[in-house]
């Protein structure tokens, strides 16, 4: 394993895509071309997750992008999204990260987020809402899941992932910020790059679940992206505690499945059948006559 994973790179910005063209020059070399299929990978975590009593489930659509028209995509694929997730995950809370096109305004927030619940999910991420926005959403029954502090995405894309709250003036504007939500009809929010003390007492005061991000704070829970929790990060965040490493894992699996094809030690008789013999003979003959 140790000599497979040696060179393994975590950026693949360096190589050229493997395009049809690529494709077919490895066919006329004779180069076996090795194929996976990740399948469903995302909500099958969120299925592995449930069966050992985690809580929550934070997903963003599929196809949430940055560009407009895939922002109008997002819109009109979120509900496949959720409903995949809520298939193999049937208790777990799901929180959704909800695309910001959906809650540009008052009446778009309660049209996709009423529909998403139906869909299946629990609560609804604005990220960054405003509070008008949250009341409007509240006021019409749909239950939010939302966010302070750092706020990923879009905070740390423009200034970068920077703490927060450092001084007690931003600090407690912050706590502002989640009381005010909570007064507007929001039912939970997670906390993220807040001083560990400030998390803690911003948990405490409000009366709706605070749960921690990159805070170091117990508060009324943590939350680890998965890409922390399995260790595939180029280089691990101070908050991130590894459980599992995934990724060797998955390269060595990938590396055994490539040398069986590449060997020629798969396919073996016993992964296929064989055609009956009259039926074998005719087909040949219909293929000699195909390239005479």
């Amino acid at each position: 394993m140790a000599e497979k994973t040696a060179n393994i790179s975590m950026s693949t910005h360096h190589r050229t895509r493997k395009n049809l063209a690529y494709l077919q020059k490895q066919k006329d070399k004779g180069e076996k071309l090795v194929q996976m299929c990740p399948a469903e990978l995302g909500p099958f975590f969120a299925m592995a997750a449930e069966m050992v009593g985690c809580d929550i489930c934070r997903i963003p659509d599929m196809m949430s992008l940055r560009t407009s028209a895939d922002f109008d995509l997002a819109l009109k694929t979120s509900g496949l999204t959720i409903r995949k997730f809520r298939e193999y995950a049937s208790i777990i809370h799901i929180n959704f990260y909800m695309p910001i096109a959906a809650y540009a305004n008052k009446d778009m927030a309660v049209r996709w987020g009423g529909e998403w619940v139906f869909d299946g999910a629990d609560s609804m991420l604005p990220m960054g809402v405003t509070n008008d926005v949250l009341k409007h959403m509240s006021d019409n029954y749909i239950p939010t899941f939302g966010h302070i502090g750092a706020i990923s995405g879009w905070q740390t894309n423009a200034t970068g992932y920077k703490r927060v709250g450092k001084t007690a003036e931003e600090a407690f504007k912050i706590f502002k910020w989640g009381y005010e939500y909570q007064e507007n009809g929001m039912g939970a929010m997670t906390i993220e790059l807040t001083p560990m003390e400030v998390s803690q007492k911003i948990a405490e005061t409000l009366r709706v679940p605070v749960i921690s991000i990159a805070g170091g704070a117990p508060c009324d829970g943590s939350e680890m992206v998965d890409m922390d929790t399995f260790g595939v990060m180029p280089k691990p965040a101070s908050h991130a505690v590894c459980t599992a490493e995934l990724l060797p894992f998955l390269c060595e699996a990938y590396a055994d499945w490539a040398d069986l094809v590449r060997d020629g030690d798969y396919p073996e008789d016993k992964h296929g059948y064989h055609m009956d013999p009259e039926e074998l003979e005719k087909f040949n003959k219909m293929m000699d006559e195909f390239e005479a």
